[in-house]
């Protein structure tokens, strides 16, 4: 089986896409993942003045924050593959122009509640990263050119080198919170049109109906365990009856899941697959890896940068710049070489090289902590975003694409984008669950990294199950591989 792909825009295997089409696709998607980061990134610094403007607590406008990443998570578990089966163009353009609503509903929320239907309905932007990773399989197949232009667009899913929050910050101290969704709102719909006009449409010759009963199981499944790790990313505050009910519904929703998958003609995923190295192997690794590294360098790092006791001490205002702003420019930059690496070392090997980086990244944390000047902690966070955001993130985000049958591209990103939310959401509870248990011994934070230390090395491991595209038969990479 292959993937209807319209001719006339696109080379013959194995052939460079030529420059004059590089750049308007590129353009293209660039406009599509910019939407969904600036949602994803943008509105950190305004939290506190939409807390202000629209008379809320902390808690409830960090519930929205919550419902839009919540809702991005389960719209990427299906949206690709329904992109393979109607059109990935078309479900693209919609996914865009349903966050210009969102974006609409958010600038014109006159209270908490309106706030957040706006931020569930911008969700649907979540899997665009992973849908426009899919269009560029589609457009370039020399693999030197797709895995150096794949590593540009994912790179971006970082952050965009740390502007976007100042953008935000600026904006909204400017022109108010709202400002920030008609930015939003702005990008969404340029995509809209350069998503339309810039890239061909493509699809699986497979057409098939939707498996949306296998859909909903998946959904209710993987949303009732996200739910349940965010409730227990509270510790002690955390409702443990809920934790523990949420988690069974969850288990038993991906039992019928997977009993539907198996009953079905038109599966969402094919049993087969789920059973594949491919799947499982990349899974694991993407979920140990999140969780080794997300709440080290979002959470941790820039809590030791402002401990007064244990830290050097640093301002609110001031530790983005000593941490993770220079993380995001990092991965922002190495990004795109380790796309030109990947090209021509394999996606496999440099995994294993970011993922092994990223656990010395760690591992220097641990004795940093001993002595955490600003300078030292400025280098860890150069060294994890060098070495995650930079390579092993873009790896991750690249493997997906490539790994995935020619006869269904959406079903692995989907679910692997479903692997990145759920080893962020573990991320937090299991280090900060590590740090509390050891407050007494220099606040924990050595413990938590020792801990993101351990799941680290356990990705390294998992790492080598992971077979490489041109060896499974079914993949555009063998297909290339067999043509050179």
């Amino acid at each position: 089986m292959t993937s209807g792909i319209d001719n006339t825009q696109v080379p013959a295997p194995g052939q460079k896409l030529p420059s004059s089409q590089v750049w308007p696709l590129m353009l293209a998607l660039l406009t599509a993942v910019f939407a969904f980061q600036l949602n994803a990134s943008m509105l950190a610094p305004a939290l506190a003045t939409m807390q202000v403007e629209l008379d809320a607590t902390a808690s409830q406008i960090g519930m929205t924050q919550t419902a839009f990443f919540t809702a991005a998570a389960l719209f990427s578990l299906f949206m690709p593959r329904w992109g393979d089966l109607i059109g990935r163009r078309k479900v693209l353009v919609g996914m865009m122009a349903v966050t210009v609503i969102g974006s609409i509903i958010a600038a014109l929320s006159v209270n908490v509640t309106m706030l957040f239907i706006g931020r569930v309905v911008q969700g649907v932007s979540g899997p665009t990263v992973a849908l426009t990773s899919v269009m560029l399989r589609q457009a370039v197949r020399d693999e030197k050119q797709f895995a150096f232009l794949v590593g540009i667009l994912t790179s971006i899913n970082g952050g965009i080198a740390g502007v976007d929050a100042i953008l935000g910050g600026w904006l909204t101290q400017a022109f108010g919170f709202r400002s920030l969704f008609w930015v939003i709102g702005a990008f969404a719909l340029a995509a809209v049109f350069t998503i339309r006009y810039g890239v061909a449409e493509t699809k699986s010759n497979e057409l098939q109906p939707m498996d949306w009963k296998g859909v909903a199981w998946l959904v209710v499944a993987i949303g009732t365990i996200l739910t349940a790790f965010n409730e227990a990313g509270a510790l002690a505050e955390a409702n443990w009856f809920m934790v523990i009910i949420l988690l069974a519904i969850g288990a038993a929703a991906l039992f019928v899941f997977w009993r539907a998958e198996n009953s079905t003609r038109h599966p969402l995923v094919q049993p087969d697959l789920i059973k594949q190295r491919r799947t499982w192997a990349l899974l694991t690794t993407t979920t140990l890896t999140m969780t080794g590294i997300f709440a080290v360098m979002n959470g941790l790092v820039p809590n030791l940068a402002q401990d007064q006791v244990h830290g050097p001490g640093l301002s609110a205002g001031t530790v983005s710049f000593w941490t993770l702003t220079p993380y995001a420019i990092a991965g922002l930059v190495v990004g795109p070489f380790a796309g030109f690496l990947a090209g021509r070392l394999g996606y496999n090997l440099v995994l294993k090289i970011g993922i092994g980086g990223a656990a010395l990244s760690v591992l220097m944390g641990i004795f940093i902590v001993g002595n955490p000047t600003p300078v030292l902690l400025l280098l860890l966070s150069i060294a994890a975003g060098i070495t995650y955001a930079g390579i092993a993130n873009i790896m991750l985000g690249s493997l997906h694409v490539t790994l995935a049958p020619k006869y269904n591209q959406g079903y692995l990103p989907g679910l692997n984008a479903g692997a990145f939310n759920l080893g962020a959401g573990i991320s937090f509870t299991v280090i900060f669950a590590v740090v509390t248990s050891f407050a007494d011994q220099g606040g924990g934070y050595r413990a938590g990294m020792i801990a993101g230390l351990v799941l680290l090395i356990a990705a390294f491991c998992t790492s080598f199950l992971i077979p490489r595209p041109q060896d499974l038969p079914d993949t555009i990479a063998a297909e290339e591989a067999n043509r050179a």
